[in-house]
Parts: C-alpha cells; sequence; structure tokens
C-alpha cells in the first residue's frame, strides 16, 4: 500500500469513529432522541391543560364582568350557587333515579 492509501484508511478509520461517536449520543447519550420524544410528549399534554385552564378561566372572567355590571347577576348566581328563594316563592326539586 502507497502513502495515499494510508492516508486514506486513517481518514476513514477517523470519519468512521465520529460517525459512531455521533450515533451514540444521537441515540444513546445523556440528552437522545428518546428523551426528546418524551419531553415533547409532556410539552404537548402540559399546553392541553393549559388551554383547558384558559377556558375556565375566560368563563370565570366572563362571570365576574357579568356581576359587575348587572345586578341581576349576582341574584341568578346566588340562586344557582347558593340555592337560595325569594320570600313568596314556592321551591321545587326534581330528583332524577339513576338509570341502571
Amino acid at each position: 500500500m502507497g502513502r495515499m492509501g494510508v492516508r486514506s484508511v486513517v481518514a476513514l478509520s477517523i470519519f468512521g469513529m465520529l460517525f459512531i461517536l455521533l450515533q451514540y449520543s444521537l441515540w444513546g447519550g445523556k440528552r437522545n432522541a428518546f428523551d426528546l420524544r418524551l419531553l415533547n410528549q409532556q410539552v404537548d399534554t402540559i399546553e392541553g391543560e393549559n388551554m383547558e385552564f384558559r377556558r375556565r378561566n375566560d368563563l370565570l372572567h366572563e362571570d365576574v364582568i357579568d356581576i359587575k355590571n348587572r345586578t341581576g347577576a349576582i341574584e341568578s348566581q346566588a340562586r344557582y350557587d347558593l340555592g337560595l328563594i325569594k320570600r313568596g316563592e314556592t321551591f321545587y326539586q326534581i330528583v332524577r333515579l339513576p338509570s341502571d
């Protein structure tokens, strides 16, 4: 083998070792592709939860604005949440039996 052949083998060996090291880093290292996939799944889950919390916060914000601007809204909210009844009103409670 000539000088050029030895250099080629050495260069090819170095590139091969670099390739193996990079592959190890990608698949088995500290921050590998599997960890990235798991983190992306966790981010998706948390983003879904955040969307639900934003929706609930928006509904609560609408209720607060409604209560601040309408006096009847306070009464309506008290009737719904606390079961308040005015004098002279008759309260009817409808109990549904569980359908088994």
